[in-house]
């Protein structure tokens, strides 16, 4: 049966007031803009549709006014239920004001809640977000005084504790693919990730919702193969064709790139290797804790200089980097582009990453921490009036085998020197991110010692070990003084080991580190 093609303005003016609608995407990849950007157009023209409920596994968004920021408008949006809102501070500044209630649950669990959805299930059972604010026990992921309704509950099974976060029903979902078919098989060819798309389509079907998807082609009827189907026909209510080339672009800032899905490998491909300064002093104190390690998880921003060490170190092949948006093999890449590989060996499903980061399936992860405390909590999701959310952070740092957590000891205005085998501290940074006690709890200590699980803390000058007795002080970089940078920086006294080492010597010089 065929499927209509409408403009982006008709299939809007399918959606209902008040209605729950998920969106797909990741960061810029897979995000139906047209459809999104219309949305804003329409409810500033003619006031509908209007008190719309979202569902945002992972951030969708350029961190100015693409994606999910187009619907930060009074009256658009009354509920947010998001993964990451670091690139849509315009719904983050909405949720700390008290505008619009809101939640953030960790992505993998989101990606889940999705397929329990489509199956009819009453939600996700798991221990991801044990003892973080996610547990009802502390906020239930709710991240404003607005927001009442509890969507977590802790429950206990077979001696272990677990959360049960709530499914509820999908109205709408707003998918990308590439090619539709007059019938609305749909496929993703040109798609860098897959993401949990057919989910949410079986979730809106199953919900008695309905399934716009944005597309770049209408291909025939019969002509697509069965295989290269990822949604079918059956599940599609509308067909969008992009008005515009740039509305199916890859990326928000990039077109076209077929070494990100596989259709070529880029030969000789080579990471550059980063200056000298304390960013690569902690990626390469990092990158010693991976050992033996065959699968390897880095996240976004300081993490990611672990891949140019090992790189440079010429070791890159001896180890697997996976990304949380599905994507196994290659190199990872960063900023606006994080999610993607060039020359990736797989690209999963993004449930189906979640299930293998949830289960163990990462030897060593490297991510970053905003603040630290005592405990060895870690908070890298709501900072005073910023809400950046957790994304894939709880997920992976509860399923790892051993996290490395890594950062630079101050913040704002830290200068330093490093050379001759030695840090130097030029000009301090005018805020210790090593505090009594954290803001938000993204990553709880006391569940890691429950679990046994193996915790560093790599800064520039120092790096500590989660004990059970708190955070443990084993390392201190050649060149700093104990007591004037470190210890007197701190608001606590950390447990000092008796073993105090310098950190390798070979970190602080300029030639390889040939480990």
């Amino acid at each position: 049966m065929k499927k209509p093609i409408l403009t982006a303005s008709e299939a809007i003016d399918l959606i209902k007031d008040d209605s729950m609608i998920i969106f797909e995407g990741f960061i810029g990849i897979g995000h139906a803009e047209e459809l999104t950007a219309t949305i804003e157009k329409k409810f500033l023209e003619v006031g509908h549709p209007k008190n719309l409920s979202i569902m945002f596994c992972a951030g969708q968004g350029d961190a100015k006014d693409k994606g999910l920021n187009h619907l930060a408008h009074d009256g658009l949006i009354k509920r947010a239920i998001g993964g990451h809102y670091n690139l849509v501070p315009k719904i983050g500044k909405m949720a700390v004001e008290n505008r619009i209630e809101a939640y953030n649950f960790p992505q993998g669990v989101l990606s889940h809640l999705v397929r329990d959805i489509a199956s009819g299930g009453p939600g996700v059972v798991t221990r991801i977000g044990t003892s973080t604010y996610c547990d009802p026990r502390v906020a239930g992921g709710k991240m404003n005084d607005l927001t009442k309704e509890d969507l977590v509950e802790l429950v206990n099974l077979r001696g272990k504790e677990h959360l049960l976060y709530h499914s509820f029903p999908i109205d709408v979902a707003l998918i990308r693919g590439t090619t539709a078919d007059e019938d609305g098989n749909i496929t993703m060819e040109k798609e860098i990730l897959i993401l949990e798309t057919l989910s949410a389509c079986q979730a809106a079907r199953n919900s008695g919702g309905i399934v716009i998807a944005q597309v770049e082609r209408i291909a025939k009827s019969g002509t697509l193969k069965p295989k290269d189907v990822i949604i079918p026909g059956m599940l599609v209510d509308a067909i969008v064709v992009a008005s515009d080339p740039e509305y199916q672009w890859q990326l928000f800032n990039e077109a076209y790139n077929p070494a990100y899905i596989g259709e070529i490998k880029v030969p000789n491909l080579k990471l550059p290797p980063i200056d000298l300064n304390e960013r690569k002093v902690i990626a390469r104190r990092c990158f010693m804790e991976i050992g033996e390690a065959k699968v390897v998880n880095l996240g976004i921003g300081v993490p990611e200089g672990v891949a140019n060490v090992a790189e440079e170190e010429n070791v890159l092949d001896q180890f697997v980097l996976t990304v949380e948006s599905g994507s196994h093999g290659g190199v990872p890449v960063g900023g606006l582009k994080f999610g993607v590989s060039i020359n990736p060996e797989c690209i999963m499903r993004h449930s189906d990453q979640f299930d293998f980061l949830d289960g163990g399936g990462v030897d060593v992860t490297v991510l970053g921490m905003a603040e630290l405390d005592k405990r060895g909590n870690v908070n890298v999701s709501k900072f005073g009036t910023r809400l950046a959310g957790c994304g894939g952070f709880i997920d992976i740092s509860q399923g790892s085998k051993k996290v490395v957590f890594c950062g630079a000891f101050t913040a704002k205005g830290l200068e330093l020197a490093v050379g001759d085998g030695q840090l130097k501290i030029i000009q301090e940074g005018e805020i210790c991110k090593i505090v009594e006690a954290v803001q938000h709890t993204t990553y709880s200590g006391d569940y890691a010692i429950k679990e046994r699980r193996d915790v560093i803390y790599v800064t520039e000058r120092a790096v500590f070990k989660l004990d059970e007795e708190g955070l443990l002080l084993i390392e201190i970089a050649p060149g700093i003084d104990l007591e004037k940078d470190i210890l007197a920086l701190m608001n606590f006294k950390p447990i000092i080991s008796k073993n105090l080492k310098l950190m390798d010597s070979r970190i602080f010089y300029p030639d390889l580190m040939n480990l």
